[in-house]
């Protein structure tokens, strides 16, 4: 039980007056804002997932977020960062001018060398913006004048646990909040029949191993844990045990249900755990998404030339393009945060054989999209974020050759891109140095990143706090955060 409530609990009539008083005056004002929050009050009584009454602390830019995460780390040499400069240097030795002494992975540091690996994929000019992108990416690279591309985006963490638990809580010690169960918390919902924080992890083609995904990139870790994401399976029924068994109706379960809540609410009363209340939620959305899920995963409506624009795996279930179709349903039907966590990215090596099966996952069903949001009107009310945990070496891992070569991890400078409702297309922000190793100008720490996807749905970063241990916790931690303007509309 939280010592808070408890202590509440146990304090005394007397005490309880001589602590607090009877003042006319704070009970006067208290009844003023309380006619002045009325008509919001009763605007989020029906809600599900209401907002917290502070938020949004400015009207937002996006409404939802679609966050599609590349697990392990895509390279940013082949897909984003033109480095044309390179070939001149292919297997030479990274200079130390370059290094600087910086800190390499286990994996690379005892090589005797570090030769220059040059990107072997072409790479042209798309949009009016004229931004160069990879071969790799055509689909996506045809909307360039829809993206904010950020090209020195830099990370603390250099491993992929830590370094992914950085990207979406913004720390690397576990325990904490992530993006989408900050939002879950701040913003609430506007669908009362499916979660706030949907979480999706499609397949992926390449068949390499990849790292494993950690429950605490969508865990509401000291939120309370009604904001944790809701991850739907990839294959089979998204949600298990939600079809009643033989012989028990839905009326059946209601009742059930009825009685059940009736036994924690007695509970509630007796001990104050907040995380009865949870159960309670959590019970309550399961029986309404027996209706609402079967109706969501249901693409009958869907017109065959929005499933031709999604590409053919979209008929797969549980692949990259099934999965973002989802994502756009979601958002359509209220849900405010979606997260997809696409694995295989980890390019060791085997760049040429993995790489373009991973882009070609990826590429049409994001391109789609972004499309497909904007014929619908939700693009102007969505954010769409593209990226990984870090970028990727300029030097190789393994065995070099001009057609293949692999990459070790690299936190100190890759790409993400925003796209969507508060975003200026066809913008850039950042250049590295001619090797992709360093940021030249505009450096954007995960930080500030995360703080800039806040801005767009409406957040102060620094005044959106939770106080847990002793301390106002923020998405953003306490060092200095810079929001990107450069990227966003007026």
């Amino acid at each position: 039980m939280d010592p808070r409530l408890e202590l509440d609990q146990l304090l005394s009539r007397r005490h309880f007056f001589g602590r607090t008083g009877i003042r006319l005056g704070g009970v006067a004002m208290g009844m003023l804002a309380g006619q002045q929050s009325t008509a919001m009050a009763s605007s989020r009584a029906g809600q599900v997932h209401p907002s917290l009454s502070s938020l949004p602390h400015f009207a937002p830019k996006a409404k939802a977020i679609i966050y599609l995460h590349m697990n392990g780390g895509p390279s940013q040499i082949d897909t984003w960062d033109y480095k044309p400069k390179l070939s001149e240097h292919f297997d030479k030795d990274l200079p130390d001018s370059i290094r600087q002494g910086q800190r390499i992975t286990t994996m690379t540091s005892g090589q005797a060398r570090l030769p220059i690996a040059p990107s072997k994929y072409r790479f042209d000019r798309y949009g009016q913006c004229g931004r160069w992108v990879s071969e790799l990416l055509p689909h996506t690279g045809a909307l360039a004048d829809e993206l904010a591309v950020v090209k020195t985006v830099h990370t603390n963490a250099i491993n992929h646990d830590p370094a992914c638990t950085f990207v979406m809580t913004g720390s690397e010690v576990p325990g904490k909040a992530s993006l989408g169960s900050w939002l879950a918390y701040g913003l609430g919902s506007e669908s009362n029949d499916l979660p706030s924080f949907v979480v999706l992890t499609p397949s992926w083609s390449s068949k390499a191993a990849a790292q494993a995904l950690f429950t605490r990139m969508w865990s509401s870790g000291f939120l309370p844990t009604r904001h944790n994401g809701v991850a739907l399976r990839s294959a089979g029924d998204p949600v298990l045990y939600l079809k009643n068994p033989p012989g028990v109706t839905g009326l059946d379960r209601r009742t059930m249900l009825d009685a059940l809540v009736e036994l924690n609410r007695r509970q509630f009363s007796e001990l104050a755990d907040p995380e009865i209340q949870t159960r309670i939620a959590q019970y309550e959305m399961a029986f309404r998404m027996q209706s609402s899920v079967p109706e969501l995963i249901n693409w009958q409506d869907e017109p065959q030339s929005i499933l031709d624009m999604y590409g053919p795996d979209v008929h797969e279930p549980g692949t990259f393009a099934a999965s973002v179709l989802l994502a756009r349903r979601l958002v359509e039907r209220g849900v405010r945060v979606v997260q997809l966590l696409h694995r295989g990215w980890d390019q060791h090596g085997n760049i040429s054989g993995d790489l373009p099966l991973q882009c070609r996952d990826v590429d049409q069903p994001t391109a789609a999209l972004l499309k497909d949001l904007r014929q619908r009107g939700l693009l102007d009310s969505t954010l769409v974020v593209w990226g990984g945990e870090f970028g990727r070496t300029v030097y190789c891992q393994g065995g070099l050759t001009r057609e293949n070569y692999g990459r070790d991890h690299h936190p100190r400078c890759f790409t993400m891109w925003m796209a969507g409702a508060g975003v200026r297309g066809g913008t850039s922000y950042g250049e590295t140095d001619d090797f992709s190793y360093n940021v030249a100008e505009n450096s954007v720490h995960i930080n500030d990143f995360n703080a800039t996807i806040l801005r767009c749905m409406g957040i102060d970063h620094e005044r959106f706090t939770f106080k847990f241990q002793g301390l106002d916790q923020r998405l953003t931690g306490v060092e200095p955060t810079r929001i990107i303007t450069e990227i966003l509309d007026a």
